[in-house]
């Protein structure tokens, strides 16, 4: 008799742990991340998401124009997080797709933060941590362009659109002499930068160790492109720039103090290998072209 009572007992109990499993399943089915690699996400959303413009130019002239929009980003990643910055829902797409730019999410009612991420990185960035977006030196440094902001949820269906700005600061290397021909690769590493940006802010948010290496198959092939996100809207980087043979021995290298700007270019030319070795740069002339804020060009 008491072994029936006991096991009607845990028969009770086991039916009770099921339940309340259940119930904190569906407790917790808001902080679920959904990620829809190359796909607009839930078609029949309350949220929809649009890109309208990149840099100040209309997304549907980089689409249909003469510069298509590959040549400005081949990634976008879309995010929802909630109003304490943890990450609920991603998306991320590639320009090859039909639905490149657009996007839907299913949301309750309520106050979100929507993050938007442009760029031509090998692959997505980390964004698990609003204020730590971040690339790393396998996903490569890109033009990066950022949308940040609230969005409300009510009742009736939401249609958003976004403008991408840029938020990266460019040094462009330029090679003014002849590169010997056992050189193979150009590395360059540089610090004073980050490799991740706060959403919030659009600038850098941590101590980075960045490194660019580029294989050198071509000898007029004498412009390297090296991306930052400043930690404020100028700040200087450390740029260490060194020759490599096949082997990855070093043959040259030379060190420059770097002034930049968010939005801008710093072109930094000289003669590298039949150069003085003195690693000043002196400020020559600033122009404004329409994709970039403006241009530095510096000598050494």
């Amino acid at each position: 008799m008491v072994g029936a009572v006991m096991k009607k007992l845990w028969i009770s109990i086991g039916v009770v742990c099921t339940i309340v499993a259940l119930c904190v399943l569906v407790a917790c089915e808001k902080a679920l991340i959904t990620e829809d690699t190359g796909t607009s996400g839930d078609k029949n959303g309350n949220l929809h998401v649009s890109v309208c413009q990149i840099e100040k130019t209309p997304f549907g002239n980089l689409t249909r124009g003469a510069e298509p929009v590959a040549n400005v980003c081949t990634r976008l990643n879309f995010a929802i997080y909630d109003e304490g910055g943890s990450r609920l829902k991603q998306i991320n797409q590639t320009s090859d797709k039909a639905d490149f730019g657009q996007c839907a999410f299913q949301l309750e009612e309520g106050d979100y933060q929507l993050v938007v991420v442009g760029h031509s990185a090998h692959s997505n960035p980390t964004m698990t941590n609003l204020s730590k977006i971040q690339f790393t030196n396998a996903t490569g440094y890109t033009d990066t362009f950022l949308c940040y902001g609230v969005v409300s949820i009510g009742e009736e269906q939401v249609e958003h659109e976004v403008s991408l700005d840029r938020i990266v600061a460019l040094c462009r290397f330029v090679i003014t002499d002849d590169i010997p021909a056992e050189v193979k690769k150009m590395q360059f590493y540089y610090t004073g930068g980050s490799g991740a940006f706060d959403a919030t802010t659009g600038l850098g948010s941590v101590a980075s160790k960045q490194t660019v290496t580029y294989d050198v198959t071509n000898v007029s092939e004498k412009q390297f492109d090296l991306y930052t996100f400043l930690h404020e809207l100028s700040d200087n980087i450390a740029l260490t720039v060194t020759a490599l043979d096949a082997s990855g021995n070093e043959l040259y290298s030379r060190q420059f103090d770097v002034p930049m700007q968010q939005n801008h270019i710093t072109w930094l030319s000289g003669a590298f290998f039949n150069g003085s070795g003195s690693s000043s740069a002196t400020i020559g002339g600033v122009t404004v072209n329409t994709d970039w804020a403006g241009e530095t060009h510096l000598t050494f």
